[in-house]
């Protein structure tokens, strides 16, 4: 039998006239609708999502951790739906496809117990708003600012640069070291030779000074100041040193009060000690 070069151009061109056309429909079509879906979702988040007790930047992490998600959501769900339309051009049955992935959906379930587990402590996750993409958390040993969230796993990256991946269900305990606020906690050994009074004076003026400074009063919630002698230490009396500060600048403003602690000491004579052994050379 001949093979007819023409007949095949012929059907092929019968084809792709119908078949085809709608092929390139759908692909277009789940496009713009996942161009446009993505839009109205965040405004329609943005909408619904109203503001709490929280800052007005700290609902904009909310929601745009939660459109994150959806959005993710979405595009999965596109896909999959434009995937079986070109199949179904294709002259290929879904019904068994879909019937098969079902059993095989069971099957599998058996070995996916961990993914399920993720999926719906990464649920729970978002339900609760315990933290949000640009948050700094810690996983139990892990600790880093979020970065990516999907509803399986939270990506983190540390301060050394190194990106963590998370599965949700992995995580037994969050510590959200940027929500609503953060706060200086630092403690201080001043020398017991000092006067106490005095240093308390400088502590409490050097903290005003911080919280008033326009470049850091933004910063600042709650200004610098002493809260408690902490302990009697080997060398030196520790002072406990507090202050809130807006998420994620406790580290910043510690370091600028550090920094202007160590000058005001100095000017006024209160010494900061170290640790010192005296050794004593038997004759």
């Amino acid at each position: 039998m001949a093979f007819d070069t023409q007949s095949v151009q012929s059907a092929l061109a019968a084809w792709v006239a119908l078949h085809g056309v709608r092929v390139l429909a759908i692909v277009l079509v789940a496009f713009i609708i996942d161009l446009f879906a993505g839009g109205i979702v965040a405004r329609l988040i943005r909408r619904l999502v109203r503001q709490g007790s929280g800052t007005k930047e700290a609902e904009e992490k909310r929601e745009n951790t939660l459109i994150t998600v959806a959005n993710g959501f979405i595009d999965v769900f596109i896909a999959v739906v434009a995937l079986l339309m070109v199949l179904s051009e294709f002259g290929i049955a879904i019904g068994p496809l879909l019937a098969a992935a079902g059993v095989a959906g069971v099957a599998v379930g058996f070995g996916a117990q961990y993914l399920i587990r993720d999926l719906i402590a990464g649920i729970f996750m978002l339900m609760e708003n315990q933290y949000r993409v640009g948050d700094v958390v810690c996983f139990d040993a892990i600790c880093g600012q979020v970065e990516t969230l999907s509803l399986r796993m939270t990506t983190l990256r540390d301060m050394d640069g190194t990106v963590h991946h998370v599965p949700h269900g992995e995580v037994k305990t969050v510590s959200n070291l940027s929500k609503k606020f953060s706060r200086v906690n630092l403690n201080l050994g001043v020398s017991y030779a000092a006067d106490l009074e005095k240093v308390i004076s400088v502590v409490d003026e050097v903290g005003a000074a911080l919280a008033a400074d326009p470049l850091w009063k933004d910063k600042v919630i709650t200004a610098p100041h002493f809260l408690r002698v902490d302990d009697f230490g080997d060398s030196s009396v520790v002072i406990k040193i507090v202050a809130d500060t807006q998420p994620i600048m406790q580290w910043d403003v510690t370091g600028e009060l550090r920094k202007r602690l160590k000058i005001a000491f100095d000017k006024n004579g209160i010494e900061i000690p170290f640790p010192q052994r005296v050794i004593h050379k038997g004759e």
